[in-house]
């Protein structure tokens, strides 16, 4: 856990302190970080949720000693003595402050708890890997067309191609001249 000063919280070991509320960062441009805040705002709190968009003006006034990039690559929650929860970890702690969900918190805590949620944090992180790639052009068709599949077919560099017809399929990249490069 790393500590960043807030406005509000100059002085105070961030590692001792309570937390009585989480500030959660989100990407406004992803329709999963959407979807997800807008689920996480009609939930019960035990510990209050403010969401903010990451990279925006907000955020950086609130947290100027944060590294915004990387908030927009991850989810980012911030607590209120200046917590700096991220990934599994955000995770975490967010589903700790929802009142039907902190049981399932506790669990993600364990060690094995915590592979499940890091595959999550994982599958949402090549999710939103597509949407972007989508949304540049990656995908068949025109970019920006984000919610509608279409039919089209997105092929991703590493090999992985998904066919809605089909699923998901492996086909390794090609080598190059004929050689491949040792592994």
């Amino acid at each position: 856990m790393t500590a960043v000063t807030t406005a509000a919280s100059p002085g105070r070991d961030a590692t001792r302190a309570p937390v009585r509320g989480l500030t959660v960062l989100y990407d406004a441009r992803c329709s999963l970080c959407a979807f997800l805040r807008d689920w996480l705002v009609r939930q019960r709190q035990l510990v209050p949720l403010e969401l903010v968009a990451a990279g925006s003006a907000e955020a950086e006034r609130r947290f100027p000693g944060l590294d915004h990039a990387t908030t927009l690559d991850e989810i980012t929650v911030v607590g209120d003595a200046g917590q700096l929860y991220r990934g599994t970890a955000a995770w975490v702690v967010t589903l700790w402050a929802l009142a039907d969900h902190r049981p399932m918190a506790h669990r993600l805590s364990t060690p094995a708890g915590a592979r499940l949620a890091r595959g999550a944090v994982l599958a949402a992180a090549k999710w939103r890997e597509g949407q972007r790639a989508r949304r540049e052009g990656a995908w068949g068709g025109r970019a920006g067309n984000e919610g509608a599949w279409g039919g089209r077919t997105y092929v991703a560099a590493d090999g992985w191609t998904y066919d809605q017809a089909v699923g998901w399929t492996y086909h390794p990249p090609a080598c190059g001249g004929g050689t491949c490069a040792p592994r």
